[in-house]
Protein backbone atom coordinates (compact mmCIF):
# COMPACT_ATOMS: atom_id res chain seq x y z
CA UNK A 1 0.00 0.00 0.00
CA UNK A 2 1.43 3.39 -0.95
CA UNK A 3 2.51 5.76 1.79
CA UNK A 4 2.02 9.51 1.62
CA UNK A 5 3.84 12.24 3.54
CA UNK A 6 2.15 15.60 3.03
CA UNK A 7 3.64 18.81 4.37
CA UNK A 8 3.69 22.55 3.88
CA UNK A 9 0.35 23.48 5.33
CA UNK A 10 -0.09 26.13 7.97
CA UNK A 11 -1.60 29.47 8.86
CA UNK A 12 -1.13 32.33 6.41
CA UNK A 13 -2.61 35.76 5.88
CA UNK A 14 -4.85 36.40 2.90
CA UNK A 15 -2.74 37.24 -0.11
CA UNK A 16 0.10 35.03 1.08
CA UNK A 17 1.58 31.89 -0.40
CA UNK A 18 2.22 28.31 0.60
CA UNK A 19 3.76 25.33 -1.14
CA UNK A 20 2.40 21.91 -0.30
CA UNK A 21 4.45 18.76 -0.83
CA UNK A 22 3.35 15.18 -1.09
CA UNK A 23 6.10 12.58 -1.01
CA UNK A 24 4.87 9.17 -2.09
CA UNK A 25 6.39 5.73 -1.64
CA UNK A 26 5.13 2.44 -2.93
CA UNK A 27 3.93 3.76 -6.28
CA UNK A 28 5.91 5.49 -9.01
CA UNK A 29 4.51 8.89 -9.90
CA UNK A 30 6.33 9.35 -13.19
CA UNK A 31 3.73 7.22 -14.96
CA UNK A 32 0.69 8.21 -12.94
CA UNK A 33 -2.15 10.69 -12.77
CA UNK A 34 -1.93 12.61 -9.50
CA UNK A 35 -4.10 15.22 -7.87
CA UNK A 36 -4.67 17.54 -4.97
CA UNK A 37 -8.10 17.62 -3.33
CA UNK A 38 -9.38 19.70 -0.46
CA UNK A 39 -11.95 19.07 2.20
CA UNK A 40 -13.96 21.52 4.23
CA UNK A 41 -16.10 20.17 7.04
CA UNK A 42 -19.69 19.96 5.93
CA UNK A 43 -18.90 20.38 2.26
CA UNK A 44 -18.21 18.01 -0.58
CA UNK A 45 -14.57 17.28 -1.30
CA UNK A 46 -13.25 19.44 -4.13
CA UNK A 47 -10.71 18.49 -6.76
CA UNK A 48 -8.26 21.37 -6.82
CA UNK A 49 -5.72 20.35 -9.44
CA UNK A 50 -4.58 17.24 -11.20
CA UNK A 51 -1.67 16.30 -13.41
CA UNK A 52 -1.07 13.46 -15.77
CA UNK A 53 2.48 12.25 -16.09
CA UNK A 54 1.31 10.19 -19.07
CA UNK A 55 0.13 12.91 -21.43
CA UNK A 56 1.30 15.97 -19.44
CA UNK A 57 -2.25 17.32 -19.23
CA UNK A 58 -3.21 19.50 -16.28
CA UNK A 59 -6.51 20.58 -14.80
CA UNK A 60 -7.42 23.26 -12.28
CA UNK A 61 -10.71 24.08 -10.66
CA UNK A 62 -12.08 27.51 -11.57
CA UNK A 63 -11.71 28.59 -7.96
CA UNK A 64 -7.90 28.26 -8.06
CA UNK A 65 -7.05 28.76 -11.72
CA UNK A 66 -4.33 31.36 -12.13
CA UNK A 67 -3.34 31.17 -8.46
CA UNK A 68 -2.29 27.54 -7.89
CA UNK A 69 0.27 25.47 -9.79
CA UNK A 70 0.73 21.72 -9.62
CA UNK A 71 4.11 20.19 -10.35
CA UNK A 72 6.12 17.07 -9.75
CA UNK A 73 9.67 15.93 -9.12
CA UNK A 74 9.99 12.43 -10.48
CA UNK A 75 13.41 11.92 -8.90
CA UNK A 76 11.91 12.58 -5.48
CA UNK A 77 8.59 10.91 -6.31
CA UNK A 78 6.92 14.03 -4.97
CA UNK A 79 4.06 16.23 -6.14
CA UNK A 80 3.73 19.89 -5.18
CA UNK A 81 1.02 22.49 -5.06
CA UNK A 82 2.20 26.09 -5.18
CA UNK A 83 -0.57 28.30 -3.83
CA UNK A 84 -0.41 32.06 -4.34
CA UNK A 85 -2.80 34.90 -3.58
CA UNK A 86 -4.48 32.78 -0.95
CA UNK A 87 -8.01 33.64 0.13
CA UNK A 88 -9.91 32.74 3.32
CA UNK A 89 -12.12 30.45 1.22
CA UNK A 90 -9.02 28.36 0.42
CA UNK A 91 -9.00 27.21 4.05
CA UNK A 92 -9.28 23.42 4.00
CA UNK A 93 -7.56 20.11 4.55
CA UNK A 94 -5.51 19.47 1.43
CA UNK A 95 -4.58 15.95 0.44
CA UNK A 96 -2.96 14.31 -2.53
CA UNK A 97 -4.10 11.25 -4.41
CA UNK A 98 -2.91 8.83 -7.08
CA UNK A 99 -5.22 7.54 -9.78
CA UNK A 100 -5.67 3.95 -10.86
CA UNK A 101 -2.91 2.73 -13.21
CA UNK A 102 -5.21 2.74 -16.27
CA UNK A 103 -5.79 6.50 -16.03
CA UNK A 104 -4.21 8.62 -18.75
CA UNK A 105 -5.62 12.15 -18.76
CA UNK A 106 -5.65 14.59 -15.89
CA UNK A 107 -9.04 14.43 -14.24
CA UNK A 108 -10.07 15.33 -10.74
CA UNK A 109 -13.04 12.98 -10.65
CA UNK A 110 -12.78 11.28 -7.27
CA UNK A 111 -13.74 7.88 -8.62
CA UNK A 112 -10.52 7.89 -10.65
CA UNK A 113 -8.34 7.82 -7.54
CA UNK A 114 -7.41 4.75 -5.56
CA UNK A 115 -4.68 5.93 -3.17
CA UNK A 116 -5.17 8.86 -0.81
CA UNK A 117 -2.98 10.80 1.58
CA UNK A 118 -4.13 11.99 4.99
CA UNK A 119 -3.79 15.68 4.32
CA UNK A 120 -2.22 18.88 5.54
CA UNK A 121 -4.27 21.75 6.94
CA UNK A 122 -4.21 25.15 5.29
CA UNK A 123 -5.79 28.06 7.13
CA UNK A 124 -6.01 31.49 5.53
CA UNK A 125 -6.94 34.39 7.79
CA UNK A 126 -8.39 37.65 6.57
Amino acid sequence: QPQFVESGGGLVLAGGSLTLSCAVSGVTLDNSVIAWFRQVLGKEDEGVSCLSNRDNSEWYSDSVKGRFTISRDNAKNTVYLQMNSLKPEDTALYYCAVARPTSVQATCATETYVHWGQGTQVTVSS
